[in-house]
């Protein structure tokens, strides 16, 4: 069967759902693959959100329009500001979310976001015209 987007994002990981939406809120038609319907937006075992380095990360994404915060602020069981006996340079927001929470409310703002697809596929190969990739097998 043959589709056609004007974007395919494979892998339904925090990066893959924050691509897709973004391309999908710009008004490109878009496509995110994923291997499982049940695992989009799964958390490992670590269920922080924030820290030095991603906390940076999450803040960029939030001012972007991304939904990483949001979806922590309303699935998240603990918040806490990290080092703050150091200076500010150093202090970060972290917060702990509830793994099972987050992951349903990102598939739910996935699912319905417009102008986005999510389909269970296996990407196997890239199909490639010059320097540009045109699709996918």
């Amino acid at each position: 069967m043959e589709y056609h987007f004007d974007v395919l994002v494979v892998g339904a990981g925090h990066a893959g759902c924050e691509a897709a939406l973004a391309a999908a809120r710009m008004g490109a038609s878009t496509a995110l693959l994923t291997l499982n319907l049940d695992t989009i937006a799964q958390m490992s075992c670590n269920p922080a959100i924030g820290g030095l380095a991603k906390g940076q990360l999450v803040r960029e994404i939030d001012a972007l329009g991304g939904e990483m915060a949001r979806v922590t602020d309303q699935t998240g069981i603990q918040f806490r500001m990290l080092n703050t006996r150091k200076g500010p340079a150093v202090q970060s927001p972290r917060a702990q979310a509830d793994k099972k929470l987050y992951q349903f409310a990102m598939k739910r703002v996935v699912e319905g976001q417009a102008n986005l697809t999510v389909r269970q596929e296996l990407a196997e190969s890239l199909l490639v015209e010059g320097d540009k990739a045109v699709g996918m097998a």
